[in-house]
């Protein structure tokens, strides 16, 4: 991982105290995960340069320490919000171009052509604010930051005012601009539903101290941070690449590091990818392959890597199939396989959920 932020700050307000110390990658959408009050929008206000205390570095150049201090306005960073904070006497194209044209002429990286083209805001630019809804607004909102330039992009709840429709909108622009214009990005949720469709690394915060850091296939998979993930969410995510349509079965074919998975029919292009979840309880343990036929299609090889704490009657068996897997068996089922690590086991796969569907995961 190249290292792109290095941050560390130590905040100490009235019943809470901020104490992190993070290392983000270069590229990709870096989500900040917690529940409300665990420090995420603190931690954004730190990194905007709103907190003088502390340490921060962007591509090797110190923007805050002991010494130095670059102000919230002379910053290369882009801020968007739970509401889009558009200029209400200003139409869409004069909104976007407020923060362009105080960006100094050297210091333009992107411009109006692009911005429009990668948010698809080409047929608003002449409308007024009062006649765009949510999702528009916040498409908006999106564009006049990337009119900045900014070196990262910070993202403080921004789907979090918007129905589930205009998130569903939402959410491929984000990628979008991750993808095209290679802009990092740091998002706060609470939201485990955008949290799977977007994340590449996961900070973990509860109570002011990163829980975990690293990514997602990583931190999903963790047998020690199931209280930290949720128990409903806990498991593995999966990036897969499609193979192959059935249509005469219904079923959509994927390739995951070799092996081949199946899923119901998907409307997507053999050659994309497609994220998938696999929740732990939805993966039984065999240590030999079914000798006659089987109803169930998915069956990895893997092989075990760690065995958790006994929870109840339960037990987290952590999976290596090339990537981090997640199963959860019982305690008899431990015994009677006589599971240790480093030991090559088959996992059946009874359930997957698509993640573009996850607001019902």
């Amino acid at each position: 991982m190249t290292e792109f932020l290095k941050a560390a700050f130590k905040v100490d307000y009235p019943g809470f105290n901020l104490d992190v110390d993070l290392k983000l990658p270069a590229s990709g959408i870096t989500v900040v995960f917690g529940p409300s009050g665990s420090g995420k929008t603190t931690l954004l206000r730190c990194l905007a340069g709103l907190e003088k205390s502390g340490r921060m570095e962007i591509a090797g150049k110190v923007w805050q320490d002991e010494n130095v201090f670059i102000p919230v306005n002379k910053r290369a960073i882009g801020m968007v919000f739970q509401e889009a904070r558009l200029f209400p006497h200003l139409n869409v194209r004069e909104n976007l171009l407020y923060g362009y044209k105080r960006t100094p002429l050297g210091l333009r990286k992107l411009h109006l052509e692009e911005v429009v083209r990668v948010l698809a805001l080409e047929n608003l630019l002449q409308r007024g604010i009062e006649k765009l809804s949510g999702g528009e607004k916040q498409r908006v909102a999106l564009g006049r930051a990337l009119l900045t330039s900014p070196q990262i992009l910070l993202m403080d709840e921004p789907l979090a005012a918007l129905d589930t429709q205009r998130k569903t909108e939402i959410i491929p622009f984000i990628r979008k601009i991750e993808k095209e214009l290679s802009i990092p990005i740091i998002y706060v949720t609470h939201s485990m539903s955008e949290v799977l469709q977007l994340v590449d690394t996961m900070v973990i915060l509860k109570n002011g101290k990163v829980v975990d850091c690293g990514p997602v296939e990583k931190v999903f998979s963790d047998i020690h941070l199931r209280d930290a993930i949720g128990d409903q969410h806990s498991g593995a995510v999966l990036d897969t690449t499609v193979l192959e349509h059935d249509t005469e079965f219904g079923i959509t074919r994927l390739d995951f590091m070799g092996q081949e998975l199946s899923v119901p029919i998907q409307n997507i292009n053999p050659g994309q990818e497609l994220r998938v979840h696999i929740h732990s309880k939805d993966v039984s343990l065999a240590t030999q392959p079914p000798e006659g036929l089987t109803s169930v299609l998915n069956i990895l090889k893997t092989k075990v890597k760690k065995i958790g704490k006994n929870v109840g009657y339960s037990v987290d068996i952590e999976l290596d199939a090339g990537r981090p897997l997640l199963a959860t068996i019982t305690r008899k089922s431990l015994s009677n396989l006589n599971l240790q690590p480093g030991q090559s086991i088959f996992a059946f796969i009874k359930a997957i959920r698509m993640v573009h569907d996850s607001e019902n995961i």
